[in-house]
């Protein structure tokens, strides 16, 4: 369930919050920054297999190998989600064998400080 971000009464946005028409929604719109940013990051495993590619470009067995108890099933999904959404881009080597890596776009990499408040946030007392 998705709830309103902000307030939707009359008058100047919160302090802090954009003065945007978006930041005054009584119901969620499919087009608020907030929840485009939330459904990126939705799912299991998923801020984990942006972690990793964080740390660099990985292809599909070193993500496997990183995330042990995550199912090929369900890093196969998460990759095409991130991949749909504008924050992995996925690289096909040419030649035979085919090799695939996965990457983070400039997308992707804006994540990094947004998963790192995450982190801080959840880890407050």
């Amino acid at each position: 369930m998705a709830y309103p971000t902000v307030s939707a009464g009359p008058g100047p946005a919160r302090p802090g919050l954009p003065d945007d028409p978006l930041a005054r929604a009584a119901a969620p719109t499919p087009g608020c920054p907030v929840e485009v940013a939330l459904d990126a990051l939705r799912g299991r495993w998923t801020t984990l297999v942006i972690r990793e590619l964080l740390r660099g470009t990985h292809t599909f067995g070193e993500l496997a190998a990183a995330l042990p108890d995550l199912s090929d099933k369900v890093l196969t999904d998460r990759l095409h989600r991130l991949a749909a959404t504008g924050v992995v881009h996925r690289d096909r080597a040419p030649g035979w064998p085919t090799t695939v890596s996965y990457r983070l776009t400039a997308r992707g990499q804006a994540l990094g400080p947004v998963l790192q408040a995450l982190w801080e946030w959840g880890a407050a007392d």
